[in-house]
């Protein structure tokens, strides 16, 4: 399928995308804005919520198993189906932008009200579904809308989006108690400053996707043709040719893999959670099995077969970033899950969820969150491309993963709570690169009638090991240092620096 575009566009018959404005970037990616609210509000109140409604420290990694759960099986769907949609006057992923973030707010509006952990958890998984069919086409957007030469710039726009969302997410619940509202709440109950915030979270962020969907124009399923090239009409039969060539036990050992897991946890006593690692191990090798089983049998690829396909035949910077995906994003969720306990514990002394010092460090958490995503967006517009231009954009990101570590770690040495906010600047920088160096260097590679697909297959690295640290996490936490949540920090400047070793072997292939 490249080659055929790559003919076309040598015969000079490929036409290339309108150069969007300022303005046209800004509208391309404003929904984000209110997508990472929704986000940033998960991120930073869960713990709380989940804490508040009677959850011991201990289980708070299980609980959160929904979300990266939830993206790894609606991801990789939503990016094939978003390819293959057209709605007329909606197009092509704008679709999934309105049903997200119309499911996502209702999501925010009833989690507050959570009378029990059960309906919170309940929330969470609805919350985290809904904002992925949202996000997930976000990310190809970028690509459908913009020639190759912008693609840095407009990773860069969204990410300065994502950064300003977070931080409008993450603060507002201390802001409200500055403003009066009550920030604590009767046993079991949710103080009045969250249930607020999560009411304007759904507001905005379906006001914000709203503007996306209203100033954009997608291009059209011809309109594409010309830019990338025709379809290629053998697609479907090198599809079908991949997976009947695949070997019956390259997909028997991911079922071996899943059940080799079951058995460890059951034989040592891991924590009941890493069940589920075992379970999505074998149920890949089994849907492996399915799809290949198909296509030698004339069935056709289907949606699962081409979702297989193309995950057993990643490029190979594909792969490579891949790595770094699953480092980086290790180090993430530890910080998501652990910060509010950590804090709470270690610098404000208050580990009971009920007290008045937990509440006033989970507010100080929201601080902290705003911080590191206000440098995100800064980092972004300015920070970033300079680097980009001066070193390349894999060095860039090489050195944001650095000042990534040196933030988690210096977390050990700071001496009380507002030293924290420094913390979190090393942070910020991280996770501008994080949410932009990737993807614009995969969007310039991909073939582009396959972005979708290819990105929420890339985004499986960011959530396996989500998964992997909320089932497994848990276990180490409890088994060597119960109660000192303090040392999941060092895990996270460990997995960063890693990430960043891991980002040297793509300097070759990126720009």
């Amino acid at each position: 399928m490249a080659s055929v575009a790559a003919a076309i566009e040598a015969q000079g018959a490929v036409e290339r995308r309108k150069r969007q404005s300022l303005l046209g970037l800004l509208n391309i990616s404003f929904g984000f804005f209110g997508i990472q609210i929704g986000f940033a509000l998960q991120n930073a109140n869960m713990s709380r919520i989940f804490q508040s409604l009677g959850t011991s420290l201990d289980d708070l990694p299980a609980l959160w198993v929904a979300a990266p759960l939830t993206g790894l099986l609606v991801q990789p769907v939503i990016g094939h189906l978003s390819d293959r949609t057209w709605l007329g006057r909606l197009g092509r992923r704008r679709p999934y932008f309105l049903a997200g973030a119309l499911l996502a707010a209702i999501a925010l509006l009833i989690m507050p009200e959570s009378p029990v952990l059960l309906v919170a958890a309940v929330m969470l998984w609805v919350l985290d579904a809904s904002l992925n069919v949202s996000m997930e086409p976000f990310r190809a957007f970028v690509g459908d809308m913009l020639d190759k030469d912008q693609h840095a710039a407009g990773y860069g726009v969204q990410t300065a989006f994502i950064g300003a969302g977070a931080v409008v997410g993450s603060i507002f619940p201390w802001m409200l108690e500055r403003l009066g509202v009550s920030n604590v709440a009767a046993a079991g109950a949710i103080p009045d400053s969250v249930r607020y915030a999560f009411w304007f979270g759904g507001a905005a962020l379906l006001a914000s996707v709203i503007w996306t969907v209203m100033s954009t124009r997608e291009y059209s399923p011809d309109e594409l043709a010309r830019f990338d090239g025709a379809a290629d009409a053998g697609e479907e039969a090198h599809v079908l040719r991949v997976l009947a060539a695949r070997s019956d036990a390259a997909c028997l050992a991911w079922i071996a893999a899943g059940a080799a897991v079951v058995t460890l946890v059951a034989l040592t006593g891991l924590e009941k959670e890493v069940y589920l690692l075992g379970g999505l191990l074998a149920a890949y090798g089994v849907a492996s099995l399915v799809a290949v089983r198909r296509a030698r049998g004339g069935q056709g690829a289907g949606m699962l077969g081409h979702i297989v396909g193309d995950f057993s035949g990643m490029p190979t910077l594909m792969k490579r970033l891949a790595l770094v995906q699953f480092f980086s994003w290790s180090a993430l969720f530890i910080m998501w899950i652990n910060t509010t306990p950590v804090v709470t514990g270690r610098f404000f002394g208050a580990a009971n969820a009920g007290s008045a010092g937990y509440q006033e460090g989970a507010s100080w958490v929201d601080v902290l969150f705003a911080t590191y995503n206000g440098v995100a967006a800064v980092s972004a517009l300015v920070l970033i491309p300079l680097l980009a231009r001066r070193i390349g954009q894999a060095r860039t990101h090489i050195v944001g993963l650095v000042c990534g570590a040196a933030g988690f770690a210096s977390i050990f040495f700071v001496p009380d709570h507002r030293w924290l906010l420094l913390s979190e600047v090393g942070i910020g920088v991280a996770w501008s690169t994080i949410l932009a160096m990737p993807y614009a260097i995969l969007a310039s590679a991909l073939p582009q009638r396959k972005l979708g697909v290819y990105m929420g297959l890339f985004n499986v690295f960011v959530v396996v090991p989500q998964l992997l640290v909320a089932t497994v996490m848990g276990s180490i936490t409890k088994h060597f240092f119960p109660g000192e949540p303090i040392w999941t920090m060092a895990f996270a400047a460990a997995t960063m620096l890693v990430a960043a070793a891991a980002m040297t072997r793509v300097k070759g292939f990126a720009p």
